[in-house]
């Protein structure tokens, strides 16, 4: 079977001119420290929006993935390939799906930046959670299983598994309040009331209870691999936002397309749920929470409010850049209107609680 069918609706490309690296010293670094290898090596680019550049290594009839940081001046905390590979790692003992690393190489003279090296992993990308190619009878138990698969991420004793520094334990609505609120104000580009308001009443109301665990940052089907022919997820992607943390923001940012269209990709606003074969929110908490050894979330609006205003401050920040001149994304100042409609929805909730 070829990778391209393998990895359904990704696309191999050449390796594109600004992401070139040095396939002999690649070949040489390879055989000195990765157990089984032979060439020759094959070097190919995944196609796609990942700030990682990653790569399809093919040698001696065996596929490899590769994620390295992107070339040119990097923010000391941005692009860490080095905690990708630490939580990958830490996890593949674990009931969380993921690849088999086989080495991290922070040597930039191998290939201008530090890379890690793990597992191919067969299975399908998809982008859109309404998950229109997959056939209906497969809808729900995969999407139950995506959920699962977030909570045996939660269930996981991060300091047994090596992960007990990984992030600052406790305080994290708190502390993500005052970070987002700071950022949003500092990018402010005209008066939000929705955004005012949020600000005013968020801090008065973070759930008393806080808890510390592993957490994705940005838990979605499109960060997942679907097994080729069966409804379950058999490796979780993308883990650069990984850290300690509260565990429902997790949740909540997975199931935030429940109650906003992101624009990102599909949501279910509109979903007749017994027709497409979709399970409810509902579902996937009372799913969640059974997994985690939970009753009923409390103050569950909270944590959906919570992740639409950290998009909204995001999204206005990713617009004031556009007006500045200087967005990587010329679309940037399309966003104009998106953090007043995101507050505007997050501002709506909280009438309704």
């Amino acid at each position: 079977m070829s990778h391209e069918a393998e990895y359904q609706g990704v696309e191999i490309i050449p390796v594109r001119p600004a992401h070139v690296l040095d396939e002999a010293a690649l070949a040489r670094y390879l055989t000195a420290h990765l157990e089984g290898y032979q060439g020759p090596l094959i070097v190919r680019q995944f196609e796609g929006g990942q700030s990682n550049p990653t790569y399809f290594l093919e040698a001696g009839g065996r596929y490899y993935v590769m994620r390295k940081k992107p070339p040119g001046k990097l923010l000391p905390s941005a692009h860490a390939v080095e905690r990708e590979y630490r939580v990958i790692t830490a996890l593949r003992d674990t009931a969380v799906p993921v690849p088999e690393t086989y080495l991290l190489c922070e040597d930039e003279s191998i290939v201008g930046t530090p890379f890690f090296l793990m597992s191919h992993v067969p299975g399908r990308l998809m982008v859109d959670p309404r998950l229109d190619e997959v056939p209906k009878a497969e809808r729900k138990p995969l999407t139950m299983n995506f959920i699962e698969c977030l909570a045996a991420l939660h269930n996981v004793d991060h300091a047994a598994v090596g992960l007990g520094e990984f992030g600052r334990p406790g305080n994290y609505y708190r502390r993500q309040y005052d970070r987002w609120a700071k950022q949003y104000r500092a990018s402010e580009t005209e008066p939000i009331p929705s955004m005012d308001r949020l600000i005013d009443w968020l801090p008065d109301n973070i759930p008393e209870t806080d808890e510390t665990t592993l957490v994705h940052g940005d838990y979605r089907i499109g960060n997942c691999l679907v097994h080729p022919n069966a409804p379950r997820v058999v490796a979780v992607l993308d883990w650069e936002l990984s850290t300690l943390g509260h565990p429902l923001a997790d949740l909540a940012y997975t199931l935030m397309v429940y109650h906003v269209d992101t624009g990102r990709t599909g949501n279910f606003l509109d979903t007749d749920f017994e027709a497409t074969g979709i399970p409810t929110e509902e579902e996937l908490v009372t799913r969640y929470c059974e997994l985690t050894g939970r009753g009923d979330i409390e103050n569950w609006h909270f944590y959906v409010v919570f992740a639409i205003f950290r998009i909204a401050a995001i999204v206005q920040g990713v617009y004031k850049r556009g007006l500045d001149g200087i967005s990587a994304s010329a679309q940037s100042i399309e966003y104009k209107d998106i953090c007043r409609l995101r507050a505007d929805q997050a501002w709506q909730m909280v009438e309704r609680m």
